[in-house]
């Protein structure tokens, strides 16, 4: 079965006039801190859902990560195979694909189904082998999940099929009990950012999706990449430049508070953490082609980041799960940005 895709978020708009709408304002749990334009990313390897016996475990564990993405305002969520090269051949093959059984479309899909607002799910994600157990997931209560309580200078929308009442533009649906008109026109079942008029009336305004965290100090939501590699992490980023920090989690890395000492400012642009599976980064190295070519996998793996470090030491479990350290490692390290 192919892979459905979710519409691309509309960057550009057109010109125009539209219906105005009243607009209720009231509180909202989310207050803005300071507008950024640094991001946090997040990168985790395919295999912490190979282990997994069924499809509800593996459903469980992408939604407890999408969790731990949620709490911490992550920006991004890079999926990176780190599976053995002989065995993509058959994930790769549409003709083999049967369902949940390729863990890279697996995590992608589910991973990006709970970033959807709830109420585009419907229309956007198709029924598929891959949600069999969406019950099973959590709920991410995000600022751009709309609350009908809750007023926010931003929404997400999706477009309508026909026209507003005046006859131009195009009719959105932002989760609320009436629909709103925007002057722009735009295909159906695309979704958009709207910036929301400041007065009682006014028309929405489609806005760049990273507007509500550069400009409005919200935290909106995180965007997910698949990488084919370790290394497709990095070569493949989607910021200019890339990554100007990036951290690699290991039990054979040093303490947080070694890498990172307290009276050390630490300064970045785009911050990226990398988790193993577990086998730890080691085996997504050895299992990387174009790593392989450079020499690089055991001990040398550590070579790829600017910090290699355990995120907790002396820990009393012989292993700990990927998504279990995302939650520490980002508790750790949240010190990093809170102070940015």
């Amino acid at each position: 079965m192919a892979e459905p895709r979710s519409k691309k978020r509309r960057l550009d708009t057109e010109d125009g006039k539209a219906d105005t709408v009243t607009f209720k304002q009231s509180s909202s749990r989310f207050k803005p801190t300071i507008p950024r334009d640094w991001t946090i990313s997040v990168a985790i390897p395919t295999s912490i859902i190979t282990d997994c016996v069924t499809r509800e475990q593996r459903t469980t564990t992408a939604g407890r990560v999408a969790r731990a993405l949620a709490v911490f305002s992550v920006d991004e969520v890079v999926i990176f195979d780190d599976s053995p090269v002989e065995s993509r051949a058959s994930n790769a093959d549409p003709e083999s694909y049967t369902g949940d059984t390729d863990p890279a479309h697996f995590l992608e899909h589910l991973i990006t189904y709970l970033e959807t607002p709830p109420f585009m799910r419907k229309t956007l994600f198709p029924l598929h082998p891959n949600l069999r157990s969406q019950g099973l997931l959590p709920n991410l209560e995000m600022p751009h999940h709309p609350h009908k309580d809750e007023w926010l200078p931003y929404r997400e929308g999706l477009t309508l099929e026909g026209r507003p009442k005046q006859g131009k533009g195009t009719t959105v649906d932002i989760g609320m009990a009436e629909t709103v008109a925007i002057a722009e026109t735009i295909p159906p079942r695309t979704r958009l950012t709207l910036k929301m008029p400041d007065g009682p009336r006014g028309t929405p305004e489609p806005v760049h999706p990273a507007t509500p965290r550069t400009e409005g100090g919200y935290f909106w939501g995180y965007s997910v990449r698949a990488a084919p590699s370790l290394s497709g992490v990095f070569t493949q980023s989607a910021y200019e430049g890339g990554y100007d920090l990036s951290i690699g989690t290991s039990e054979r890395g040093l303490p947080v508070s070694r890498a990172f000492p307290a009276d050390r400012n630490v300064d970045f642009k785009h911050l990226l953490i990398v988790f193993g599976g577990p086998r730890g980064l080691e085996y997504a190295a050895m299992n990387d082609p174009e790593l392989s070519e450079m020499s690089i996998s055991g001990s040398r793996t550590r070579e790829l980041f600017d910090q290699w470090v355990n995120v907790l030491p002396n820990q009393g479990s012989r292993g700990i799960r990927t998504d279990e350290a995302m939650l520490i490692a980002l508790t750790a390290l949240r010190g990093l940005w809170e102070t940015t």
